[in-house]
């Protein structure tokens, strides 16, 4: 698959990652408080298969796994909000569904590789490594995230959600420099100064 192809997939995965920040940053702004529609969620799901699929073609060991991680996360949350229910069944089962045949199907025609992905000669082991470190912490923050919402019974997004998100992304970023790649680079250079906005209002919401 040519080059092109594979960022336009980063890309527009980067493109709904970032359009709901600012839709999440404008409705919080009007607020004065943090708020999280269901359309944040939505948003969040679809840009998390598209950049697992994006760090598949890439052979990136570091974007697959943080994605792994948060995509049931944000069924988790559509579910807490009610949202998922009103979702047609056969959606539903899709969503659930997809992403583990996409794995099967790959393990079956040899071309998912484990020992290739963790061993890409274009990605330096401690480069690897510093990825990673960065992907655990950014995806650190949906596991908080979601801890505190079921204590709750509400999808909140707590001021822990924020700053977890802002040390992930600064590393992601750093990470993105060094594997000079444009998809992360752009997605996470935004969502750094949305992040930081966010903290700011939470903490005068609590004031």
């Amino acid at each position: 698959m040519s080059n092109w192809i594979i960022f336009g997939i980063g890309f527009i995965a980067q493109l709904l990652f970032s359009g709901r920040l600012v839709l999440q940053w404008i409705l919080s702004e009007k607020s004065k408080k943090v708020l999280t529609p269901a359309l944040f969620w939505w948003l969040s799901l679809l840009a998390s298969f598209l950049l697992f699929v994006y760090g598949y073609l890439r052979e990136d060991f570091a974007i697959m796994l943080g994605q792994a991680l948060t995509y049931f996360i944000y069924i988790r949350n559509l579910q807490l909000q009610g949202q998922w229910q009103k979702t047609p069944k056969i959606g539903r089962w899709f969503l659930w569904i997809f992403p583990v045949l996409i794995v099967i199907y790959s393990y079956n025609n040899n071309s998912y590789d484990v020992d290739k992905l963790l061993k890409n000669e274009a990605i330096p082991t401690w480069l690897l490594i510093l990825g990673i470190i960065g992907q655990v912490i950014f995806t650190l923050r949906f596991i908080y995230q979601w801890i505190y919402s079921e204590k709750n019974k509400q999808s909140i997004l707590p001021i822990g959600f924020w700053i977890l998100s802002l040390i992930g992304s600064i590393l992601i970023l750093i990470y993105a420099i060094l594997r000079k790649d444009p998809v992360l680079l752009v997605g996470h250079l935004m969502g750094t100064i949305i992040y930081f906005r966010n903290i700011i209002i939470s903490k005068n919401e609590v004031k």
